[in-house]
């Protein structure tokens, strides 16, 4: 659908667009039906109130303000599509003005790209993978973001890459507008590194890498999630270390919070990287691809121990830490692990009392936190965590104080009452 005017549209027409936009898009039928009802209901208001039969926003206003459903108020059966009419109308809405649907979260396997689109995409990701030495898991996360935008090329009418334009790019980069200025940074890096590739194979007769935005991110824009310790207490603790899973889990977490492992390294840690006799753990880390060295204490060893004795199943898989149930094999290449934290963290009850990440990597980024505050040398924490520039590390600096600025004022407040 080509950009336009909302005022300019004919209601059904825009419907019927935006009914097949949803399906191209992979929309469950579900959802699918659930729009279809609410933009008929919005049709048939219109004439019934005699509105025209163009989009606007005076009808939307108007639609809303007769259908709004209070919390209150019950919904009967067949009603569900009201409670999410506002969110509907808008989408209809943001598709009258931009001509596209943006989606919070793309389902990449529902996307189809044209051959011609697949092929280059494919050929891209051989040169990735053998001329740039991309590691799997970032070659992933290039490949999606890039199907993403091969996609949205497509939907602009951008049948070919050879009809690649410059505002196709500025019109990609506003769509993604929603995510982290870091995240955003990020793709326009792997699109600008597509874009040269098309240049390079002649595909693109001019580099339009050029016409990319540059976005700047401060290195120390955000502070790094910490977690009490007094939280981090009570998450071990609600770990139940007498199933498979919990001694599992345990040794995890300890290996995050206690050495300040990455969680691609802690899901492809091998036997042969624990070494007993040194009381040692040596790893080549996934992301720097740097060798790394760390002391294995008592209390992760006997953690480690445990679950290889009496919680991990009887398979050749070299891979420490397996599923709990069959057929037993290694964690998926994209597994954050994120699930294990969450598990434990919600069974101990634990809330935060400011917004924060809660993952598996926060566990790292507390354990460096703990280090520069016992009066641990950057670089000896650089060291631990396996950075190759001090730059990395600096930023728990800034987190550091945050901390102590919040204990201050914790004080204050407690003076005064």
């Amino acid at each position: 659908m080509d950009q336009t005017h909302s005022e300019n549209l004919h209601l059904v027409r825009l419907v019927a667009d935006a009914l097949g936009e949803i399906e191209r898009l992979g929309y469950r039928k579900r959802s699918r039906n659930r729009y279809r009802t609410m933009w008929e209901h919005l049709i048939e208001f219109s004439h019934r109130k005699e509105l025209g039969d163009e989009f606007s926003a005076d009808l939307v206003a108007r639609f809303l303000e007769e259908y709004r459903v209070s919390e209150e108020q019950a919904v009967g059966r067949g009603d569900g599509w009201r409670r999410h009419m506002t969110f509907g109308v808008k989408m209809l809405a943001d598709f009258a003005k931009k001509g596209r649907i943006e989606r919070p979260f793309t389902k990449v396997q529902a996307i189809h790209l044209v051959p011609a689109m697949q092929k280059t995409l494919h050929d891209y990701e051989q040169y990735c993978k053998n001329r740039l030495h991309l590691r799997p898991l970032t070659l992933h996360r290039c490949t999606t973001e890039l199907t993403i935008f091969l996609d949205f090329l497509h939907s602009r009418k951008a049948r070919t890459l050879e009809q690649i334009q410059a505002v196709d790019l500025s019109e990609f980069i506003l769509c993604r507008d929603h995510l982290k200025p870091v995240t955003v940074r990020t793709i326009v890096s792997r699109v600008r590194s597509l874009l040269r590739f098309l240049t390079m194979r002649g595909i693109l007769q001019k580099d339009l890498s050029a016409e990319l935005p540059k976005i700047r991110v401060p290195r120390d824009a955000t502070i790094p999630s910490v977690w009490n310790q007094e939280l981090l207490v009570r998450l071990l603790g609600a770990v139940d270390r007498s199933s498979a899973k919990g001694k599992r889990d345990y040794a995890i977490l300890l290996l995050a919070c206690r050495l300040g492992l990455r969680a691609g390294d802690i899901r492809t840690l091998k036997l042969e990287n624990l070494h007993w006799a040194e009381s040692t753990i040596e790893i080549t880390q996934a992301k720097t691809g740097t060798p790394l060295t760390l002391s294995l204490t008592s209390e992760v060893g006997e953690a480690l121990i445990d679950y290889l004795k009496s919680g991990r199943p009887q398979t050749t898989h070299r891979e420490v830490f397996l599923r709990v149930t069959p057929p037993f094999d290694p964690f998926r290449d994209n597994d954050s692990l994120h699930h294990i934290i969450k598990y434990w963290r919600q069974l101990a009850g634990i809330t935060f009392r400011s917004p924060q990440k809660q993952g598996l990597h926060s566990l790292r980024h507390t354990i460096a936190t703990r280090l520069l505050e016992k009066g641990t040398p950057l670089p000896t924490i650089a060291e631990i965590l396996g950075h190759t520039s001090l730059e990395s590390t600096r930023i728990y600096a800034k987190a550091d104080v945050e901390a102590l600025r919040g204990v201050a004022l914790d004080s204050e407040v407690n003076h005064v009452n």
